[in-house]
């Protein structure tokens, strides 16, 4: 069972700590990644809201690795600075649509950009596409990602960029699937990737890829620059792709199979081992209507040849992999979901065998410190963001560095609980306000995660639990069948996706913590998003129980979801068509339940959003307008439409608007208050 919450600097420093203040709460800025370089130099990655609040802006900040001194900020454009990359001359390199000071044009992509050690920053390399910094090379040489117009090559790719625009033409052809990924048109241009030399010279590694071999790619570059590990995604019969790990070599532009994909298994995420003689895989199953998809960390030799030998299973245990970095040749640090919590492993490359650095909440941005004793990653809780740190890899020591964006204090507590249900240990987190007591109790929020692989475990910008904690809410999020952190057969449990057992846990823990008198369990809400709104559509034709229900990005009808979404080929294998399975169909499809529909609902979707398409949320809208048996203005549901935003509520201002309707329909619904304006005010 995880320990409670345990204090760390930021709680006891100055920062954030008025929830109640939303306008404040997007404007905290987010540590989003760092990067270790030589001489114990140590660079973040820190976004902040603009000033109409209409994107964060990322930008580059030092860190003192003691923790003593204050961060000092690097860079200043309006455009940002991403993904930063140490060369071993120290040079910083980076990721910027900065204007160039020496360029003759500026179309507004991303460049790579170098910063020395002192001096100012100059552009290393430019494409028509952009370029993204991957990995930097002992000798400067640079990969990075980009794109082509189909058919073209980098260099007729300006040219027929330029004639695209002037024409106004925005059609994509398509010769296959798949079409969309989350919030992205694919088939409209072929991605690359590139090798940057020194001087800036730039090289297509895979000039015939189409559009979908390097869609989404993982790669890597070895060390010594003469080698790229990168995932190659092919389409196959049934509208399915698969994914290999090829070898590209740099001198001679040859490509060859590694790992090759089957129709059972596909491979991804290669990091070289620095002396390229190891290379740390995932290998990723196919999921079925018996079992989800599983994920297994190996690690495989690499002869001269570039042939795979044996590979060494990692024992992960029930951790499910986020992430993993190679600290020397012999070592790879992985860190992932744990327990409704995260860890740090220390991985023998030899055996496979791990030991525990930390486990008490979620890491990430891991960044080895070149003395080979220290690490410095990102940790993060319910209810801490971000916040740098850095772990002694000898006893898990561990201390946070001075960074913007530290929250001082919450306006509640944070409580691990868990029941029994039917046997089964079932856990989440409790968020409840201070003032809440006996004579006062707090009405209570159910929350249920996305995924439904997934965890509430870390600390969310989107759904932030402690907003609702300001405004007197208590605040339930349960780990449930299918999270992650539990083994695979933790994530197996309820497959395929049956809103019925996942419900019945969640609401089983729900009673259990409504016993609590400072609890008001005669005045309750229900919130989801993705999964978690597929679940709040589908408990709102199965239970009465709650004053409101808030549905953020939910599936709906499943036999069209399954056809429109992005990841349809997934969805089909898993769930056939119903024809061919009616029964799961009419049990878990919510929208065959719409007529025993009576709480409030308030419907939030984005018009970007490919994974769940907008069609989910506009047939559920019409299907509950259309119903109302009662005047138009006594219809009691609500459409809060983001039409910029994807799966996720990325704008700022937009944020502000959801977290203020969200709170203002359950203020209304569950505590009596005003109803929401017909004109939003926020």
């Amino acid at each position: 069972m995880p320990s409670p919450r345990s204090e760390l600097p930021s709680d006891r420093s100055a920062g954030f700590d008025d929830f109640s203040d939303i306008d404040a709460f997007i404007r905290i800025p987010r540590v989003n990644g760092l990067a270790a370089g030589p001489g114990g130099r140590l660079v973040a990655e820190i976004a902040e809201a603009d000033q109409h609040a209409s994107r964060n802006v990322p930008a580059l900040w030092e860190l003192d690795p003691a923790g003593v001194h204050a961060a000092r900020r690097l860079t200043f454009s309006e455009k940002g600075e991403s993904g930063p990359r140490f060369g071993s001359d120290g040079s910083l390199y980076f990721s910027s649509a900065r204007p160039d000071p020496q360029g003759e044009d500026d179309n507004g992509t991303p460049a790579i950009w170098r910063l020395p050690e002192r001096g100012e920053a100059q552009v290393v390399a430019s494409a028509p596409g952009g370029l993204g910094l991957i990995a930097v090379a002992a000798d400067g040489t640079l990969l990075a990602s980009t794109s082509v117009l189909p058919g073209g090559s980098l260099d007729d790719d300006a040219a027929r960029r330029k004639s695209r625009k002037d024409a106004k033409q925005t059609t994509i052809w398509h010769t296959g699937m798949p079409i969309r990924y989350w919030d992205s048109e694919l088939n409209d241009v072929s991605p690359r990737l590139i090798l940057v030399s020194p001087d800036g010279e730039l090289t297509d590694l895979a000039p015939d890829a189409d559009t979908v071999n390097l869609r989404g790619a993982s790669a890597d570059l070895s060390a010594d620059g003469s080698t790229i590990a990168t995932s190659w995604t092919v389409r196959v019969q049934g509208a399915e792709t698969r994914s290999s790990v090829v070898l590209i070599d740099v001198s001679g532009h040859t490509r060859r199979v590694l790992l090759a994909a089957t129709d059972e298994q596909s491979y991804g995420g290669p990091k070289f081992s620095p002396d390229g003689s190891r290379i740390a895989v995932t290998r990723v199953t196919a999921s079925s209507p018996t079992d989800t998809s599983y994920d297994f960390l190996e690690i495989h030799p690499v002869d001269r040849d570039g042939r795979a030998g044996d590979p060494v299973p990692v024992e992960v245990g029930d951790l499910t992999v986020g992430e993993y970095r190679w600290l020397d040749d012999r070592t790879l640090l992985v860190a992932g979901d744990l327990r409704s919590r995260g860890a740090v492993l220390v991985v023998d490359a030899a055996t496979g065998s791990v030991r525990t650095l930390v486990d008490d909440a979620v890491y990430g941005g891991l960044a080895p410190a070149d003395d080979g004793a220290t690490v410095y990653a990102l940790r993060n809780d319910v209810g801490t963001p971000n916040r740098p740190v850095r772990l002694s890899l000898g006893d898990g020591g561990r201390s946070e560095l001075p960074a913007p964006g530290a929250v001082a204090g919450l306006p509640g507590t944070l409580e691990w609980v868990e029941t029994d249900v039917d046997g089964l240990t079932v856990g989440g987190w409790l968020c409840t306000p201070i003032e809440a007591t006996a004579e006062q109790p707090a009405p209570v929020m159910l929350w249920i995660h996305g995924g439904p692989h997934g965890s509430y475990n870390a600390w969310s910008w989107r759904w932030c639990p402690w907003l609702a904690v300001a405004r007197g809410y208590a605040v339930l999020m349960p780990d449930p069948a299918m999270s992650t952190g539990y083994g695979h057969a933790g994530l197996n449990r309820g497959w395929p996706r049956r809103a019925d057992v996942v419900y019945h846990e969640c609401e089983t823990l729900f009673d259990d913590v409504l016993r609590r008198p400072e609890l008001d369990g005669d005045h309750t809400a229900m919130l989801g998003a993705s999964f978690g709104g597929f679940m709040a559509n589908w408990i709102a034709g199965h239970t009465d129980r709650f004053d409101c229900i808030v549905s953020h990005a939910g599936l709906w009808a499943l036999d069209q979801q399954h056809r429109t979404t992005d990841a349809a080929a997934g969805k089909m294998r898993v769930h056939l068509h119903e024809d061919d399975n009616p029964d799961w169909y009419r049990t878990y499809s919510p929208h065959y339940a719409v007529d025993k529909i009576s709480t409030p609902m308030l419907i939030t979707h984005g018009n970007r959003d490919y994974r769940v398409p907008i069609s989910e949320a506009l047939r559920l809208w019409w299907e509950l307008v259309s119903r109302w048996q009662g005047s138009p203005e006594t219809m009691p549901h609500r459409f809060l439409q983001l039409t910029s935003e994807n799966h996720w509520v990325l704008t700022p201002s937009n944020l502000r608007t959801f977290n203020q309707v969200l709170l203002a329909f359950c203020d209304q619904h569950v505590r009596g208050a005003d109803p929401v304006p017909d004109v939003l005010p926020w």
